[in-house]
């Protein structure tokens, strides 16, 4: 009686193995995600770093007050007054008599939003008034001035305790 004899040398062996050159030994369609994972890494610390060069780049000490911030979606434009009362429009320095003709070519470009006042809290309220004054004679009325917010726990600037008179 014959028994049926096996060839293949008695083990398992895997039909269609891509190690061995079997039938199914074509293309592998799996995804490699390492190496959109590392883009991905790459990108975020570029961004982490670039992201706080990207604001406006005149170092001042801004007050602070308890009001909140203006959400805007156009980038908005800025005129800075540093420690020694020098005007800068965006990061670069503007004398005062320029200021309101580059304020007018900018607005014939098509900017029609508010111009933000940055100002030192060092800076006299004086030399501000003067800037807002140069800005508001260009025909500017939409001025916001900015400052940093207050800690919770500090009144808000300008507030005097209540006396008995």
């Amino acid at each position: 009686m014959g028994a049926a004899t096996s060839s293949g040398g008695g083990g398992r062996r895997r039909r269609g193995s891509r190690r061995h050159g079997g039938a199914s030994a074509g293309r592998m369609s799996d995804i490699n995600v390492t190496p959109f994972v590392d883009v991905m890494l790459v990108l975020l610390i570029v961004f982490m770093v670039a992201a706080p060069l990207l604001t406006v780049g005149v170092k001042i000490d801004l007050p602070k007050t308890s009001a909140g911030p203006v959400k805007e979606e156009v980038e908005p434009l800025s005129v800075t007054i540093d420690i020694d009362g020098k005007v800068f429009l965006q990061d670069t320095e503007i004398a005062d008599d320029v200021l309101v003709p580059r304020l007018v070519a900018i607005s014939k470009n098509g900017y029609d939003q508010a111009i933000y006042l940055r100002a030192d809290k060092a800076v006299g309220y004086g030399r501000v008034a003067e800037v807002m004054s140069l800005i508001n004679s260009g025909g500017f009325t939409k001025l916001v001035l900015v400052n940093d917010p207050a800690p919770k726990s500090a009144k808000p600037a300008g507030t005097r305790p209540a006396t008995d008179g």
